[in-house]
C-alpha cells in the first residue's frame, strides 16, 4: 500500500516521497471505502522530480483512496478466491460467526465496510489487529497434537 501511495504521487505530482512519509499518509488520509464526513487533506513535502528541489503539494483522502484501489482490490479478491474455496461446514460458520480480518491492513479505514459490501458476510477487524496472528500463533504451537487433529496433509 505504502508503495502504491509513493507511485501515485509520483506519476501525479512528479513528487519523490519516501516509505515513511507514505506510510503517515496512510494512516492519515488512507480508506478503502468513502466514509463520509468532511473530506481530507494534508500537506505532503518531497523532491520534485522534474527541477529537483524540495517541493510541498496537498493531497486529499479520495486521491490517496485511488491509490489504494489496487491494492484494496487484490484483497477483496483474494477473500472471494478463499470464500470459493472454503469447504462447506466452515463456510455454514463464516456465515454465522462473519470474517475477523487481522494485521495491518485491517486497520485501514472502511476496509472491514467494502469487505462486508462485496462479501455480503458480517466483517469485523479484530480486537487487536496487529498482534492477534502473532498471538494466534503463539497458541498453536502450545496445543501441537490440537493442530496435528486439524492439519491438513499438503
Amino acid at each position: 500500500m505504502d508503495e502504491a501511495i509513493v507511485q501515485y504521487i509520483r506519476k501525479h505530482y512528479n513528487l519523490l516521497v519516501g516509505e515513511r512519509r507514505a506510510e503517515e499518509i496512510k494512516v492519515t488520509l488512507g480508506s478503502a471505502y468513502p466514509m463520509g464526513g468532511d473530506r481530507r487533506t494534508m500537506e505532503v513535502k518531497g523532491r520534485d522530480l522534474i527541477d529537483g528541489i524540495p517541493k510541498t503539494i496537498v493531497i486529499t483522502d479520495e486521491e490517496i483512496r485511488e491509490a489504494l484501489r489496487e491494492p484494496v482490490m487484490t484483497i477483496v479478491e483474494t477473500v472471494r478466491t478463499c470464500l470459493e474455496r472454503t469447504p462447506p461446514e466452515l463456510a455454514a460458520d463464516i456465515v454465522d460467526k462473519g470474517i475477523v480480518i487481522t494485521g495491518g491492513g485491517a486497520l485501514l479505514r472502511g476496509l472491514d465496510h467494502l469487505l462486508r459490501q462485496e462479501t455480503n458476510l458480517p466483517v469485523t477487524p479484530g480486537d487487536d489487529p496487529l498482534s492477534c496472528v502473532a498471538l494466534g500463533t503463539g497458541r498453536v504451537l502450545d496445543e501441537l497434537d490440537l493442530l496435528k487433529k486439524v492439519a491438513i496433509p499438503a
